[in-house]
C-alpha cells in the first residue's frame, strides 16, 4: 500500500505549539479529531470539533490520566493490518475504527527532571500511554502515519494538501523511523535518571545515551569520514557543544575536539587571574595567567608561537578590543571565551573565517560524568577525570623543599600536564609555561622535546635563556627511571611534582637530591590517551 486515506487522528500533545494549525488542517481534509485531556480542550479552543477518546473507548480517564489510550478500542485500530481478513474481520466484530494518523509528543520527563522536581512528580512525568501509541503506529507505518515532533507538522500538511488528504509511504517510513528514535531516547532518558539520580550508580548494568542530531558535520578528522555533532536530551552540563557561534565558517569535527580541550584546560582555571590556553591537535602548546588578559595572550603566545599558528584560542574572562587585537596578529582557528565586549567583536569581525565561540559561564572542572572512547566491538567507558591537587595534599620527598614561587609553578605545571597527551612533560614558570612535550612513548623524550621546544622559543624571542631555567617540571605520571628527570635538570628545572609510585621512586628521589631540586608527590595520576 503507497498513499493512505487520513480519516481519523488521534492527537495527544504535551507541547501544544503547532497544534491549531495542524487541526485546522486535518479538518479541512475531512478527519475526525478524536483526543485526550488538555489536548482535546486545545482543540476545542480554537474552535475545531473533537471527539473524547473517553467516546471512543467506552471508558472514562481514570487513575489521575494513568489509563486513557490503553485500550483495545486504540491499539485495535492502530495495529489492524488493513488488508489482512482476520484482522479486518476482527474491527467489525468488535467495532473498532481505524486510526491513520496519531499526533503524540511524550510527557516533560527532562523538563521535569532539569527544574529540580521532587521524586513522585519525577515518576508522574514517565509516560506511558504516549509511547505505546507511537509504537504501535510507528510498527504500522504501511497505514498510519506517527507524528512525535511539531517540526514535522507542515510537511504532513503540505503533503495532505498535495495527494487530496492521504499520506505518501515515503512519509510514513519517514515518520516511523523518528518515532522509534524518540521513544528510544524518551527511554535512554529515564534510564540513565534511575541509574545515576535515583540509584546512585557510576556504571549500570545497561548504559544508555540519548543523543540527537546538532549539526551535520562537513567531514570528521579526515575528508573520506563524515561526521555529525550530537547534544545530549534532557539534563547536561554546558560545555563547547552548547557555545554560541558568533561568526566565521561552520565548525569541523577536529575544530570541536581541539576547541573543547582548550576550555576544558582554560576551565580548569576559572576562578583564578586572567588565563589563555593555546592548542594544537588537541594538546596545549601555550598557557599563562597574568594580571591582564593580554599579558597572558603575549606569554602563552612566547612559549611555542610555531605550532599556535592555526591553533586554538580560549580564555577565562570576557574578551576586550586589545586581546582580541593581539590574537589577530596571527592566523587563529577559533576563539572561545565567556563574552566578548563590543570593540573585541569589531576587531574579530575583520577575520570572516574566525571562529567566535562564546560559553557563558566556564564548565566546572570538577563536575562528575561519563566518558567514552570506542573500540572495536566495544566502549570503553569512565568517571571523568575531575581529580584535583591542592597544596596540603602534596608530599615533599626530597630534602630540600619547593619555596613558595616554586609551589606555585609546580601547581600551575600540574595543571596543564592534566590536559596534555601522555607520556606529558610540562615546565612552568612565574604563571606561564616554558615548554609542553606531548604523546611520546617515553617520558625522557617528552622531557627532552619539552626542553627543546623551550630553547627554540627562546632563540626566535632573542632571550638570553630559555624560560626553562629556574622553572618547575610536572610529570603526568611517575618517572620510571631517573633518565627523565634528569633531562629536566639539564633543563635548568628546579622543582619538581610528579605522582610518585614507581620501584625506583628512591632511585629517583636520590637524583633530585643530588641536583639540589625540589621535589612533590601528588599520588595522582593524570594519563591522557
Amino acid at each position: 500500500m503507497s498513499n493512505v486515506k487520513i480519516t481519523r487522528a488521534l492527537l495527544s500533545v504535551s507541547d501544544k505549539s503547532g497544534l491549531a494549525e495542524l487541526g485546522a488542517a486535518l479538518v479541512r481534509h475531512g478527519v475526525e479529531l478524536v483526543s485526550t485531556g488538555g489536548t482535546a480542550k486545545a482543540l476545542r479552543d480554537a474552535g475545531l470539533e473533537v471527539r473524547d477518546v473517553s467516546d471512543l473507548t467506552g471508558f472514562p480517564e481514570m487513575m489521575d490520566g494513568r489509563v486513557k489510550t490503553l485500550h483495545p478500542m486504540v491499539h485495535g485500530g492502530l495495529l489492524a493490518v488493513r488488508d489482512n481478513r482476520e484482522h479486518a474481520q476482527a474491527m467489525v466484530d468488535h467495532g473498532i475504527a481505524p486510526i491513520d494518523l496519531v499526533v503524540v509528543n511524550l510527557y516533560p520527563f527532562a523538563q521535569t527532571v532539569a527544574k529540580g522536581a521532587e521524586r513522585d512528580e519525577i515518576i508522574e512525568n514517565i509516560d506511558i500511554g504516549g509511547p505505546s501509541m507511537v509504537r504501535s503506529a510507528a510498527k504500522n507505518h504501511a497505514y498510519v502515519a506517527i507524528a512525535t515532533d511539531p517540526a514535522d507538522y507542515a510537511t504532513i500538511i503540505e503533503e495532505l494538501d498535495a495527494n487530496a488528504g492521504s499520506t505518501t509511504l515515503a512519509l510514513r517510513r519517514k515518520l516511523a523511523a523518528k518515532a522509534y528514535a524518540a521513544t528510544a531516547a524518551y527511554d535512554a532518558m529515564i534510564s540513565s535518571w534511575f541509574a545515576f539520580a535515583d540509584q546512585g550508580e557510576m556504571l549500570p548494568e545497561a548504559l544508555s545515551v540519548p543523543l540527537r542530531k546538532g549539526a551535520e558535520l562537513r567531514y570528521g578528522e579526515n575528508p573520506h569520514q563524515s561526521a555529525a555533532l550530537y547534544l545530549p536530551l534532557g539534563p547536561s552540563a554546558r560545555g563547547i557543544a552548547q557555545a554560541e557561534q558568533i561568526q566565521g565558517k561552520e565548525l569541523s569535527y577536529n575544530n570541536y575536539n581541539d576547541a573543547d580541550a582548550a576550555l576544558e584546560l582554560v576551565s580548569e582555571f576559572r576562578d583564578g587571574p586572567p588565563t589563555v590556553v593555546i592548542v594544537k591537535h588537541a594538546n596545549p602548546c601555550g598557557v599563562a595567567s597574568a594580571d591582564t588578559l593580554i599579558e597572558a595572550y603575549q606569554a602563552a603566545l612566547a612559549c611555542d608561537s610555531v605550532s599556535a599558528f592555526g591553533g586554538i584560542i580560549a580564555v577565562n574572562r570576557p574578551l576586550d578590543g586589545p586581546t582580541a587585537e593581539a590574537i589577530s596578529g596571527i592566523f587563529t582557528e577559533v576563539v572561545c571565551a565567556p563574552d566578548a565586549d563590543a570593540d573585541a567583536r569589531a576587531v574579530f569581525a575583520r577575520k570572516k573565517n574566525l571562529r567566535l565561540l562564546l560559553t557563558g559561564e566556564l564548565p566546572d572542572p570538577a563536575r562528575g560524568g561519563l566518558t567514552m572512547k570506542s573500540i572495536a566491538g566495544g566502549m570503553l567507558v569512565q568517571s571523568r577525570d575531575n581529580g584535583r591537587i591542592t597544596r596540603d595534599m602534596l608530599k615533599v620527598v626530597t630534602r630540600r623543599e619547593p619555596s613558595a614561587q616554586e609551589l606555585e609553578d609546580c601547581l600551575f605545571a600540574w595543571t596543564v600536564a592534566k590536559h596534555v597527551k601522555s607520556n606529558a612533560i610540562v615546565y612552568a614558570k612565574g604563571g606561564s609555561t616554558a615548554g609542553v612535550g606531548a604523546g611520546q612513548m617515553n617520558r625522557l623524550e617528552s622531557a627532552r622535546i619539552a626542553a627543546w621546544k623551550a630553547k627554540d622559543a627562546a632563540d626566535k624571542a632573542g632571550w638570553a635563556e630559555p624560560r626553562t631555567i629556574g622553572s618547575a617540571v610536572a610529570s603526568d605520571a611517575f618517572f620510571p627511571f631517573a633518565d627523565g628527570l634528569l633531562a629536566a635538570v639539564e633543563a635548568g628545572a628546579t622543582a619538581v611534582i610528579q605522582p610518585g609510585g614507581s620501584i625506583r621512586d628512591e632511585e629517583v628521589i636520590a637524583a633530585a637530591d643530588e641536583a639540589g631540586l625540589a621535589m612533590v608527590f601528588t599520588g595522582m595520576r593524570h594519563f591522557r590517551h
